[in-house]
């Protein structure tokens, strides 16, 4: 199965396809990092902040109210946010994470620790980040794309990555600042990445307890669309119905192995 490349995605139909596949309920956004801030500032109907946010309620506005939303540094409220897009350095002072001990963490070695476990942007090679629904095509093309969904809905697309050119996932949890495992890795290392979205997202992005995120570029993002077209032609689609836990499983099995 060929991967595409990202100027010659249909964004609007993807989404459309992973709607009707996964019955979302949050929108799927894209992201995009800018050398320079005019850039950013040059994307249609673009929304800039009166106020300083966590990069978690700028990505929700696009996700959840659907705006189109640019950032520099300067609207964001501290170094930690600044730093995962790389927006600000990761120095030693922010490698000490001090302000996390006492609060996420009970040394300072903890939090230490956990400020170099963090995937994160390089520093000094952009300006600018901006959000926006997927589907508006916007970004033109956008660096990654924001999935939120539930357990079930996020391993029928994990499903569809694998189904052809499989490889093991192996992703990590650092905890807080979470949007390191979703987002500051997928941008920084451009493969799929999954979340689970930490409190400061729940809290200041409003993400509800039941989603999860996936983080991936939009050539990764219709792979998985492909592999998920393949499986629910083989009966493997969302939702998944239960079966029933005192049944005779052979039955439901025989469907999808009987002639194997």
């Amino acid at each position: 199965m060929q991967q595409q490349s990202a100027e010659n995605i249909d964004l609007a139909g993807l989404v459309a396809d992973l709607n009707s596949l996964l019955r979302l309920k949050t929108t799927v956004i894209g992201m995009k990092l800018f050398a320079r801030a005019a850039d950013m500032e040059a994307i249609p109907k673009i929304r800039r902040p009166n106020a300083i946010h966590t990069t978690d309620q700028v990505v929700s506005m696009a996700a959840r109210l659907g705006w189109t939303v640019g950032i520099t540094a300067d609207d964001l409220v501290g170094s930690q946010c600044r730093a995962v897009i790389g927006l600000a350095p990761q120095d030693d002072k922010w490698l000490a994470g001090e302000n996390y001990v006492g609060v996420w963490h009970g040394t300072a070695e903890d939090a230490r620790k956990r400020q170099e476990a963090l995937d994160v942007v390089p520093f000094g090679h952009y300006q600018a980040l901006a959000v926006s629904p997927l589907a508006s095509g916007r970004l033109d093309p956008p660096d990654i794309c924001l999935v939120y969904a539930t357990p079930g809905q996020m391993i029928i697309l994990i499903n569809g990555l694998q189904y052809t050119g499989y490889k093991k996932f192996e992703w990590g949890v650092v905890g807080e600042t979470a949007c390191a495992d979703s987002w500051g890795r997928a941008l920084k290392t451009g493969e799929p990445s999954l979340s689970l979205p930490c409190y400061a997202e729940r809290r200041y992005g409003g993400v509800p307890d039941e989603e999860m995120l996936m983080a991936l570029k939009p050539s990764h993002l219709a792979k998985a669309i492909l592999g998920m077209k393949a499986l629910a032609k083989n009966g493997l689609r969302y939702p998944i119905p239960p079966y029933g836990i005192q049944s005779d499983v052979r039955a439901g099995m025989g469907v999808s192995y009987a002639k194997k």
